[in-house]
């Protein structure tokens, strides 16, 4: 055995991460969308479907500032397990298949166990972050009543709530950092080997940790990415969270070996 392993390697069985170009990000995308050409129908099936969710979780929210700004940042943390499809497609079309819909669902049942204990700890962070939010309002003593254009235009625009500014995008920031470092590759490295998730996660966070530059990059063009399909009334978000899907897997494919 190699004594130079670290500890954590032997334990976890941990695989080896690569170091990549810090632009790297802007490959995936465009793979990602070939991805897209190469499967439409089931890659714009799934666009539609999480589009038409989020849309109307967001429109329940509409008259709860802190609810509808606490949904939105959740999109961004359910994002790795709703994709959990796009990865499928992504990985068959890799070794030369093309499937569907369907059977995009159908494969995912052999992940089933490891993907629900990652969905539960999104939706414990998601339920907690709500939480937070609901106290940063109260705490700042913010009209919650208000409606969701005057929120941002109160809050971001006046600046006449800096205090509430920062310290809403300081703990929602942490939190977001956290989630991603965690999240990252952990998904596709659970539809593509068999592992458990605190070994994926842990693969995660070495791979965000060894390539800082390459993945906040990555980060900020999915933050700028979901924030467009935002702007377009969800409508965007059919082809933007579908080629975000299949962008990650690649971004996975050349981080983890």
């Amino acid at each position: 055995m190699d004594q130079h392993l670290n500890p954590l390697d032997q334990h976890f069985d941990l695989p080896h991460v690569r170091r990549i170009d810090g632009t790297r990000a802007f490959a995936w995308l465009r793979m990602g969308w070939q991805d897209l050409k190469a499967n439409p129908v089931a890659g714009l099936a799934y666009g539609v479907l999480l589009a038409v969710l989020g849309g109307l979780i967001l429109s329940l929210a509409d008259d709860m500032p802190y609810l509808f700004v606490a949904a939105v940042s959740g999109f961004f943390l359910i994002g790795p397990v709703a994709a959990a499809g796009l990865y499928e497609i992504a990985r068959r079309r890799e070794g030369g298949e093309l499937i569907g819909f369907v059977d995009s669902l159908r494969g995912l049942r052999g992940h089933s166990d490891q993907l629900l204990f990652f969905g539960v700890f999104l939706a414990v962070v998601l339920l907690s972050w709500e939480r937070m939010s609901a106290i940063l309002f109260a705490l700042f003593d913010y009209n919650d009543t208000a409606v969701v254009g005057s929120f941002f235009r109160d809050i971001f625009l006046s600046g006449a709530h800096m205090d509430f500014a920062v310290a809403y995008l300081v703990v929602g920031g942490i939190l977001a950092m956290v989630v991603f470092m965690l999240s990252a590759t952990a998904i596709p490295m659970l539809m593509h080997r068999d592992t458990d998730i605190i070994t994926a996660m842990m693969a995660s966070v070495r791979a965000v940790a060894g390539n800082l530059r390459a993945m906040a990059l990555w980060a900020a063009l999915i933050v700028a990415l979901i924030l467009a399909g935002f702007a377009t009334m969800m409508i965007g978000m059919v082809v933007i969270l579908p080629v975000l899907g299949f962008a990650s897997w690649h971004a996975y494919r050349e981080l983890v070996e």
